[in-house]
């Protein structure tokens, strides 16, 4: 499945269970567009309706990750800008925060792959991601500031559920550009890799391994808690947990991992429970 800019395809083999998001427009470094942001949209929504999938890669084409929202084309069109701005009550997002954010809604792990370039937009995009790989080389910016803009797709709150808050200011007040060393040692990227791509694939790999409700579950847990008290969370803890007790996948977990001597091995999950 594809649009202009952004493809949607599921791996194969081992990785039949793994979705391939890749921003598609390497001739302008896969700078966003609405309909860019409008596609990740509507394929987050196909992806959380397909309970086969384990988890989504988010990459970009020809070995650059995303160079930001592309403004020239973007700004051709303000009747488009306005209606994108405006806010949807039931998300509490508009059409630019939503592009990043609806990763996070989805109940599998996403999985970001950063070559390149990776400003602007593509750090949100990046950012939106559970878990992030990153070549030491790539070029990292929260560049809005350079526009005179504050990162406005989600940007403010996922920074700061990663990053020291003096941290966050610096990089949005100024943004300076630095390596993909310098983004893991921030806290912005998660792993160093050669092969980021690989890297992550061999991640999902393992994740699809696990029951897809504990893995959903979690996911959600640590979303719907991380700025909350201890006492939310727990009774969050307590209220998943019940549900994953009396689950089919879970029955399935206990048995491989008895016969595996809690070593772990792959298992075959049809699809996820919850």
């Amino acid at each position: 499945m594809s649009s202009s800019n952004v493809t949607f395809t599921r791996g194969t083999g081992e990785l039949e269970n793994i979705a391939y998001i890749t921003l598609d427009r390497p001739e302008k470094l896969n700078g966003l567009t609405l309909e860019m942001l409008r596609d990740l949209t509507r394929y987050s929504k196909e992806i959380a309706a397909d309970r086969s999938i384990r988890a989504v890669i988010v990459q970009g084409a020809e070995h650059n990750f995303c160079a930001g929202l592309d403004f020239g084309t973007v700004m051709k069109n303000p009747m488009d800008i306005a209606k994108a701005f405006a806010p949807r009550p039931w998300w509490g997002t508009n059409l630019f925060q939503e592009g990043p954010w609806c990763f996070r809604r989805l109940p599998v792990p996403v999985i970001a792959v950063v070559e390149g370039y990776c400003f602007g937009g593509g750090v949100q995009i990046a950012m939106a991601a559970d878990y992030r790989f990153t070549t030491a080389d790539s070029q990292w910016s929260v560049l809005e500031a350079k526009w005179g803009l504050i990162p406005d797709m989600s940007g403010i709150q996922s920074l700061s559920e990663v990053l020291p808050i003096d941290v966050a200011k610096r990089l949005t007040m100024t943004g300076e550009q630095f390596n993909g060393t310098r983004a893991v040692e921030l806290g912005l990227a998660s792993e160093i890799s050669d092969n980021p791509l690989a890297a992550a694939e061999e991640f999902a790999r393992l994740i699809a391994t696990r029951s897809p409700d504990s893995v959903a579950y979690a996911k959600r847990l640590f979303e719907e808690t991380w700025n909350k008290g201890p006492r939310a969370t727990f009774f969050k803890e307590r209220l998943r947990q019940a549900r994953l007790l009396g689950a089919k996948n879970t029955k399935i977990a206990q048995k491989a991992a008895e016969k595996a001597k809690g070593i772990g091995e792959a298992v075959k999950y049809n699809k996820r429970g919850v």
